[in-house]
């Protein structure tokens, strides 16, 4: 139990002082080098922690911290002041709707869905985390970021995940000036195959993107010519729930 508890004090020191090194730690808690490197790696290895993408001699929290937060959310109020205007969404295009929220400039996690009765229907599992870069959900949140953060998270090659997908950065600070411009990103194909989507974020009352609102089908379904009006309702519902959450 001895070291059970050492770990957990350890992820804790990690969350508030993140992104931390070996050392810094080391410091905090009086333990030996070793000890500490140990539980990192194996906290790593679980996936609570992980390295920082910048400096991987620092540590940071991991994905399956990322992905029991969510639970943590339920009830607050932007998860309140979001299901409404979503079930409304999702009953105007009878497609799935997805609320994802910013894990800096990490990821997006879903931490709300509501679903179509469709029975072939995009699924994302409450908890599950995407890239920025490559979703319509993260284009919508990076599109609203100040530059700065934009100029470091576009530093080098972004991953790709099929030939859609933006990795080039140039191409994706232009991508984000027009999702900015029109108030909304689409997603064909960049992400999942066959999976296209349409978002819209959700703004705190100083423009800081807090959310992103996202109705998301298969590819079979989404019809370019649509995209317009998708985008509308998108923004439409985008603009609920800031006012709700803001209320």
């Amino acid at each position: 139990m001895k070291s059970v508890t050492r770990s957990l004090r350890i992820l804790e020191a990690v969350a508030r002082h993140q992104p931390v090194t070996v050392g810094e730690l080391t410091k905090l808690f009086g333990l030996p080098k070793s000890t500490v490197q140990r539980t990192l790696v194996t906290l790593a290895e679980a996936g609570w922690l992980r390295a920082n993408r910048r400096d991987t001699t620092r540590w940071e929290i991991g994905a399956r911290v990322l992905a029991v937060r969510p639970a943590a959310l339920q009830g607050s109020s932007l998860l309140t002041a979001a299901h409404e205007p979503m079930v409304r969404l999702r009953d105007a295009l009878n497609e799935t709707i997805h609320l994802s929220v910013p894990d800096a400039l990490h990821c997006m996690i879903v931490v709300d869905r509501v679903d179509c009765d469709h029975p072939v229907r995009t699924f994302h599992t409450i908890g599950d985390t995407s890239p920025l870069h490559a979703t319509a959900a993260g284009r919508a949140v990076l599109a609203h970021l100040p530059k700065q953060d934009i100029d470091e998270f576009s530093t080098g090659a972004l991953e790709g995940y099929g030939e859609q997908t933006i990795t080039d950065p140039a191409e994706l600070r232009a991508e984000l000036l027009r999702v900015r411009a029109r108030g909304y990103s689409v997603n064909y194909n960049q992400y999942r195959p066959d999976v296209c989507a349409v978002a819209a974020p959700v703004l705190d009352s100083d423009g800081t993107p807090l959310a992103a609102v996202a109705a998301s089908m298969p590819d079979s379904r989404f019809d370019p010519a649509r995209t317009e009006e998708l985008g509308r309702l998108v923004m439409d519902t985008a603009s609920q729930i800031t006012a709700r959450h803001l209320g």
